[in-house]
């Protein structure tokens, strides 16, 4: 609900934009009223009851400037010739969102950009280029942005990010939406004729309320801006649509795993210590020393000492677990067929 106001000559008009929408409404007695006068005596008194909340999926709880989303328990306690006495108790609904699907598990990127006017006079060209892993996250995570900022203007530009709420609220055909900025990031100034690039930078989604897309009448959104302020004109801004969960991110239900989504860590080097195509395993000289292979070709071998695997450097480890040698060579068959077993006849 909100009033706008216009004015017509020296009057003004208000406008009144109300819409309600009821999702469920149960009622219960408690105590049957059969005909007769039902007597209580003095004392505490106590009725359990309960409710079974509808199957299909509710909408979460909220509270908005001109809207909100409320569900709550009401009792009241008639008495002849005595005024109702009533209380109310409200609860909270969350809507299950799960970012675990494949629609918000999507990478989203965009590229836009601009020429920059001073006056009537052209300055350059501005562009920006910016991706995110996914389009799902939930509160506290951490948002790498990958971005190119193209300055080709005569002029320094300032880089920024930014998450922002929108809350739309619908009545009557008429739509009135509400904006906050949630969290900010910002770059340093790339100067005149200069490129600057961000390799995941690092944006933390603060404590918020998760997206509300299912109500007629009341929407939250949530936005990645990537922007540049070029000073004398209008700024450059791409955005980027984020979806708030309430079920986290699987640790591997994704590319990208949830601890790196929460603490940015930037894991490149495990790429290229690991790549997608395995490669052919190298030579048997150049993986095993000849002592190696002394050692590896006695019958009986000592139990393998791992102090010293576990000193030795991740990178190290990891590339001797992907390219592990090939087995010793021996001429002695390990399996020989018994004796008794009488060669089979490869025609038959």
């Amino acid at each position: 609900h909100w009033l706008e106001t216009r004015s017509v000559g020296v009057n003004t008009v208000y406008n009144d934009h109300t819409s309600e929408i009821t999702y469920f409404r149960k009622r219960q007695h408690l105590i049957r009223d059969n005909g007769e006068l039902t007597v209580l005596s003095a004392g505490r008194h106590e009725y359990p009851f309960s409710f079974q909340l509808p199957e299909e999926t509710l909408v979460t709880s909220f509270e908005g400037k001109h809207g909100s989303i409320r569900y709550w328990v009401k009792v009241k306690l008639h008495r002849p010739w005595a005024t109702v006495k009533k209380i109310k108790k409200e609860f909270t609904v969350i809507e299950p969102i799960d970012i675990n699907t494949p629609s918000l598990l999507a990478p989203q990127a965009g590229t836009k950009d601009k020429m920059a006017r001073i006056w009537y006079r052209n300055c350059g060209q501005v562009s920006i280029t910016a991706k995110i892993d996914r389009k799902g996250y939930t509160p506290g995570e951490v948002i790498p942005v990958f971005a190119e900022f193209d300055n080709s203007t005569s002029r320094s530009v300032v880089p920024k990010a930014y998450i922002t709420q929108t809350q739309t609220f619908i009545a009557r055909g008429t739509m009135k939406q509400k904006r906050a900025v949630v969290a900010t990031l910002c770059g340093d100034i790339v100067g005149a004729r200069r490129r600057e690039t961000w390799h995941g930078r690092a944006i933390k989604i603060p404590p918020v309320g998760p997206s509300i897309l299912q109500c007629r009448v009341i929407k939250v959104e949530y936005m990645l801006r990537v922007c540049v302020d070029v000073p004398g004109t209008s700024k450059l801004s791409l955005e980027l649509p984020l979806v708030m969960g309430t079920i986290p991110l699987h640790p591997f239900g994704s590319r990208t795993s949830s601890v790196s989504s929460q603490y940015s860590v930037n894991m490149e080097w495990l790429r290229m210590a690991i790549p997608e195509q395995p490669e052919p395993p190298p030579d048997y000289s150049s993986v095993v020393s000849d002592e190696d292979a002394v050692q590896n070709s006695t019958a009986v071998q000592p139990e393998e000492d791992l102090s010293g695997v576990l000193q030795r450097s991740l990178l190290a480890y990891v590339q001797e677990f992907r390219l592990r040698p090939p087995p010793v060579y021996s001429e002695v068959d390990p399996n020989p067929q018994p004796i008794t077993m009488r060669p089979r006849c490869m025609t038959c």
